[in-house]
């Protein structure tokens, strides 16, 4: 690090560390057992998008696992881009880490105490630039996303276990993000994004009771594709359905839209990023910065 570089700060429980020295106990059952939630943000001009609906499915998701987050809404919001502000960041990217404290071993949460509240601000690059232009290969993982009856895919917890056991097989395939189908068959969503088709000019996406993650990225792109005239469905989708699309394209904080251009190795429409693709992928960037 030259002498003018300022290490990245992060935030723990009221409290900015030097990146390097920012640390929890390992006897935190986030990291023993994965006991915790988090949201993944992105920031513009300064400004964190849909910050309010991040900190609504935080704290859904801490609810539904009986955690309790030790800090209000307004000033997590507050901690949040203070943070952002220390690290002189504009454009960027926000994880967002509620743990469930440090305890005894064993799986008793009530033997925690302290959940810590880590706040993350960085820069990201999920995917390169190229695949933005040229569209993206995608295959089909053989490991399903989790049966919403085993643990529901609406919380945003600390074990992804399942979902990077679908990115190493992805990966394996030489692709760097894998669909997963749910236990019925159905496409779900993509290991860190969800899925969007385009067929006969209407934009089709999995509803949330097919086992996914409710994106805040997933909502926006849905309400600026009806505020821009196109008809847009939630509904029961398949392999099938991928197959003959028109167009595909996947959404998240970090990925933004980009477009898929192959899955399992058949080419998606012509091949290339579609019309409606590019012009959402234009919208959002509008709507954005």
């Amino acid at each position: 690090m030259s002498a003018k570089e300022v290490p990245l700060k992060v935030y723990i429980s009221g409290k900015l560390y030097d990146k390097e020295d920012a640390k929890i106990s390992v006897y935190d059952h986030g990291l023993l057992y994965g006991d915790g939630v988090f949201e993944g943000m992105r920031s513009y001009g300064g400004k964190v998008f849909r910050l309010e609906q991040h900190l609504e499915r935080l704290w859904a998701s801490a609810k539904a696992i009986w955690l309790e987050i030790p800090i209000s809404r307004p000033a997590l919001a507050k901690a949040v881009n203070d943070t952002l502000a220390a690290n002189n960041i504009t454009d960027g990217y926000i994880r967002l880490v509620i743990t469930r404290g440090s305890g005894s071993l064993g799986l008793d949460p009530n033997r925690t105490s302290h959940p810590q509240v880590i706040i993350i601000t960085d820069h990201i690059a999920l995917y390169p630039e190229d695949f933005y232009q040229n569209g993206l290969e995608i295959v089909t993982a053989s490991t399903m996303r989790n049966h919403p009856a085993a643990l529901s895919p609406r919380i945003k917890s600390l074990n992804y276990l399942n979902n990077i056991l679908a990115k190493i097989e992805g990966l394996q395939s030489g692709c760097i993000e894998a669909l997963m189908l749910n236990h019925k068959g159905e496409v779900a969503e993509c290991t860190g994004d969800n899925i969007f088709l385009v067929r006969n000019q209407a934009v089709l996406t999995p509803p949330t009771d097919a086992g996914i993650l409710e994106g805040i990225t997933r909502d926006a792109v849905i309400e600026m594709a009806r505020k821009a005239g196109y008809q847009v469905r939630e509904t029961a989708l398949t392999r099938h359905d991928v197959y003959i699309a028109d167009e595909c394209f996947l959404t998240g904080s970090a990925a933004e839209i980009i477009p898929v251009v192959k899955v399992d190795r058949r080419k998606i429409g012509n091949g290339a990023p579609g019309p409606i693709t590019r012009d959402l992928m234009e919208r959002f960037h509008r709507l954005t910065r």
